[in-house]
Formats: C-alpha cells, structure tokens, sequence
C-alpha cells in the first residue's frame, strides 16, 4: 500500500497532541499532586502518631490549631483532586461506551466533590467550636 499523507498539518505533528488535546496537563497534575501528598502525607501521619493516647479534647484543640487544619484542608483537597484524576485516567482508558464513559466521568467528578465537601465541613466544624 502506497504511503498516504497525513491528513494532520506540520504544527500539529510538532506539538505531539493527540485528539484529546489534554493528556500531558493531566500527567503533570498528577506529579504534582502526588508530590504535594508525600509532603502533606509526611506532617498528617506526624500529628496523628503525636496524638495517639491523647484524650479527646486534646485531640480536638490540637486538629483544629492554626498549625494542623489547614495541613489537613490542604490533604483533602489535594488527595480529592489527585484521586479525581487517577479515576478519571482509568475510567477514560477502561471505558469504551461513549454515554456510559460521560456518566461515569460525572459521577467521578460528583463523588470526589462530596467526599472533599463533607470532609473540609468535619475540619471546619472542629476548628470553629
């Protein structure tokens, strides 16, 4: 068979972006969050390890300090964001149905958010009492 030619133009070649056009952003945000957990990851498992016996009022001042709730918004945030993405790549790799992909993908997105919203309400609740 004789060589066809390329229906993608010069600049499209160089840029290397396939038809989603968002692959490398979502590889990237995935480094970075997954670095951002190891830092976070590091200081939560500290507090908690510095926690254990303590009694429950003490715990309670100790999460809500200046020093561990944000750290800890910050984990849930992140890990939400970072376990958003690593479902979306698995749901877009593993999924060939179109309608049952687009719900799946929304149902992914919603899940992600309610668990970080219930999650950020328990932090701020402990915090603001």
């Amino acid at each position: 068979m004789a060589d066809r030619p390329s229906i993608r133009t010069p600049l499209a070649r160089v840029r290397g972006l396939g038809s989603a056009k968002h692959g490398t952003e979502t590889f990237m945000l995935e480094r970075l969050t997954s670095a951002a957990l190891l830092i976070l990851v590091i200081y939560i498992v500290a507090v908690v390890i510095m926690l254990v016996g303590e009694p429950r009022d003490a715990v309670l001042s100790i999460v809500g300090s200046i020093y561990v709730a944000p750290a800890l918004i910050g984990f849930i945030l992140v890990s939400c964001v970072h376990m958003r993405l690593g479902m979306q790549s698995i749901i877009e790799d593993y999924c060939h149905a179109t309608v049952l992909k687009s719900l799946l993908l929304i149902a992914n997105w919603l899940f992600c958010w309610a668990v970080a919203l219930a999650s950020l309400f328990a932090v701020l609740l402990i915090s603001f009492r």
